[in-house]
């Protein structure tokens, strides 16, 4: 039975041996199984990080535009602003030329109405020595 007892021990240990290779196998499958799920998630993490980069870029992008469209539009307002004001400031002096226009267009009228005064009493003067020329004729 020393034989046979020996070759059953052997046995059973190569049988356990197996048993335990066995596990082994099936363990690093598993760890493996994980390992490439972890791969898969980091990829997804990664892509998702991308993404976020890009939309984030993409928003940088969108934002300087709207800081030029802006900065143009403030410009433009000013622009706007210094023309209404030149064109106050030339309304202003327009309406005083004109101001000043009537007055002169008013001071001619009274200067000529006082040269027709003149005239008419020059002409009333000059019958009225006619009329006394006359009767001292007669």
């Amino acid at each position: 039975m020393n034989e046979r007892g020996d070759n059953d021990v052997v046995v059973r240990e190569r049988a356990k041996d197996r048993a335990a290779a066995e596990a082994a196998r099936r363990e690093a499958e598993q760890f493996r199984r994980l390992a490439e799920e972890a791969r898969e998630v980091r990829d997804h993490h990664r892509d998702a990080l991308e993404t976020v980069r890009q939309e984030r870029e993409r928003l940088r992008e969108t934002a300087e535009s709207v800081r030029i469209a802006s900065e143009e539009a403030r410009l433009a307002a000013e622009m706007a602003r210094t023309a209404s004001e030149d064109a106050r400031v030339a309304t202003d002096a327009a309406r005083h030329a004109v101001v000043d226009a009537v007055r002169a267009t008013a001071d001619a009228l009274n200067a000529s109405l006082e040269q027709m005064r003149v005239v008419e009493d020059l002409r009333r003067t000059l019958r009225e020595i006619r009329v006394v020329h006359k009767l001292d004729s007669n």
